[in-house]
C-alpha cells in the first residue's frame, strides 16, 4: 500500500533532500497543497533541459517518466507553459545540475 503525502509536503521534502545532496533546485509554481501534480524541469546549463512527471505503471503505482529528453530549454519551458495552461493545479519544480542529477529514482523520494 503506497502512502500519499500532500503535495506541499512532498516537495519541500524534496527540495531538502536535494539541497542536502549539494544539488540547486527552486520551485517555479505552487500548484494545489494537497493533491497538484508535479513536474520537474532538470536544466543542464548548456540550454538543454529535460522534464519529468509522475505515471501510474502497469501495477497502478506511481513512477517518475522522463516526458522530454535532452531537448532545448526553451522547448521544455513551452511544453511546462502549455501544461500550467491546462492545469493549473501543477507544481513546477526546476533542478539545475550540470551532471543532471535529479534524484527521482533515489529511495524515499
Amino acid at each position: 500500500m503506497e502512502v500519499r503525502l500532500a503535495t506541499h509536503l512532498w516537495v519541500g521534502a524534496y527540495l531538502a533532500r536535494l539541497s542536502a545532496e549539494g544539488i540547486f533546485a527552486h520551485l517555479i509554481c505552487r500548484g494545489d497543497a494537497t493533491a497538484g501534480a508535479v513536474i520537474v524541469k532538470l536544466a543542464f546549463m548548456d540550454g538543454r533541459a529535460s522534464l519529468f512527471g509522475r505515471v501510474h505503471d502497469l501495477s497502478g503505482g506511481l513512477v517518475w517518466e522522463e516526458e522530454q529528453c535532452l531537448a532545448p530549454e526553451a522547448e521544455v519551458d513551452a511544453a511546462i507553459a502549455r501544461r500550467r495552461s491546462r492545469d493549473r493545479d501543477v507544481w513546477v519544480i526546476e533542478v539545475e545540475d550540470p551532471r543532471g542529477r535529479h534524484m527521482l529514482g533515489e529511495p524515499g523520494i
